[in-house]
């Protein structure tokens, strides 16, 4: 028996599954107002239980639910309209929200671009769009909409760094809306095999992992105490270039080189000190 080959050439890459949807359509069969039937069938109960099988004909909508109809197990339709009905009574019908729902993602924590650990969590808003979708293309679709979340928000965490260490790149910390915009198109594409539209993505949760949240700490207030230098720096050495250009343009005082060194010297510790600068008064003595 040869030996297995693992050149590329003879690798097969899985054909992408595709999935037929199953789209929701309304229901079309019988139908007759509730009440009437409910009438209808109190009187028949004495009849050998005529009455309980009109009696289970009965379907009752509330605003935002909706209810798919099957007989034998074939797809019948879905009955939005709210109210008391009377469908078929060989018919089951199988109960679906409409309303939105929320989800909030546990704590995940995952590493990001550059591989530092980070703990991240987001919050969805959804509903079920097509009740068809929901019930017949998977299995359990509130567990396939909070599997399907959390792979989203690991794959979004570990594109971006968290901290952005240049111009123009995304970060999870600066960048928060697009992020966000990101993370929805995601789940917009990812949920769409189960008949769920998602109304809004935020992230409610994102922090350094504890293990180098304080390394994190001090590096974040190294690079503010730089930035605040440079800052103080160029703000100084734009005074000291103003202060000089007016003694001269002025003809306030005549300096050579030495002395305007030594005045741009003593601005510059003057405005870039931390503390109150202490002046020495010469009397020429």
């Amino acid at each position: 028996m040869p030996y297995r080959n693992d050149e590329v050439k003879d690798l097969q890459v899985a054909p992408k599954w595709e999935l037929v949807p199953t789209h929701e359509e309304a229901y079309g069969g019988f139908r007759l107002p509730g009440v009437l039937m409910l009438l209808f069938s109190l009187p028949l109960l004495f009849f050998f239980g005529i009455g309980i099988l009109f009696m289970r004909g009965l379907v009752l909508v509330e605003p935002n639910e909706s209810k798919a109809v099957l007989l034998f197990g074939k797809y019948k339709g879905t009955i939005r309209t709210a109210g008391f009905h009377w469908i078929n009574p060989f018919t089951t019908r199988r109960h679906v929200s409409l309303r939105a729902r929320n989800f909030d993602s546990t704590k995940l924590k995952v590493n990001d671009q550059r591989g530092n650990p980070i703990e991240i969590g987001a919050v969805v808003v959804w509903r079920v769009k097509d009740t068809a979708q929901a019930l017949f293309d998977v299995d359990h679709y509130e567990s396939y909409v909070a599997v399907q979340t959390e792979s989203a928000i690991r794959t979004t965490a570990a594109k971006h760094p968290y901290d952005a260490a240049s111009d123009g790149e995304v970060s999870l910390r600066g960048d928060s809306a697009e992020v966000n915009a990101e993370l929805m198109a995601q789940l917009t594409e990812r949920l769409s095999h189960a008949g769920v539209e998602i109304l809004e993505v935020r992230l409610s949760h994102l922090a350094y992992a504890p293990e180098i949240a304080g390394v994190m700490l001090r590096r974040q207030q190294a690079e503010a105490i730089i930035d605040a230098r440079q800052r103080i720096v160029e703000g100084a050495v734009s005074m000291v270039k103003m202060a000089l250009d007016d003694l001269r343009d002025k003809d306030v005082v005549h300096l050579d080189g030495s002395q305007t060194a030594t005045l741009a010297s003593n601005l510059l510790v003057v405005l870039c000190s931390e503390s109150d600068a202490q002046p020495v008064v010469s009397t020429g003595a």
